[in-house]
């Protein structure tokens, strides 16, 4: 099980980026799928989740109005649009992904997943 993750790269401060997320070799169809970040010297932070239909999403406080998460099942694909980006969105981006079962319950906490993608890189700098 193999997800990969690309999409980052260098933005301006209020400029928009759009990550993207897939697997590959196995259908992403029965998994919940989350957003992490990791800005340097800081932890593992939850951005963003999507239940497996893509009908339910979840995102953190701090970045609720400016992101939003979507996927494509029929393409296999998960994606997160950021847009009016900030210097303290500068991070490592993951996606994530755990098998569900269930509509209704977000899985927000890093352990309760159990493949990630290798990252990719978001710099939002002037």
């Amino acid at each position: 099980v193999q997800l990969q993750a690309f999409g980052g790269g260098l933005v301006e401060p209020g400029g928009s980026l759009r990550l993207s997320c897939t697997a590959l070799g196995f259908s992403l169809g029965p998994y919940a799928i989350g957003w992490f970040r990791q800005a340097p010297g800081k932890e593992r932070e939850i951005v963003s989740c999507i239940s497996n239909s893509g009908d339910r999403t979840w995102l953190s406080d701090s970045v609720k109005g400016r992101f939003t998460v979507s996927r494509d099942n029929a393409k296999n694909m998960m994606y997160l649009q950021m847009n009016s980006l900030k210097p303290e969105d500068t991070a490592i981006y993951y996606c994530a992904a755990v098998p569900s079962y269930s509509e209704t319950y977000f899985y927000t906490s890093a352990t309760d997943y159990d493949y990630w993608g290798q990252g990719t890189e978001v710099t939002v700098s002037s």
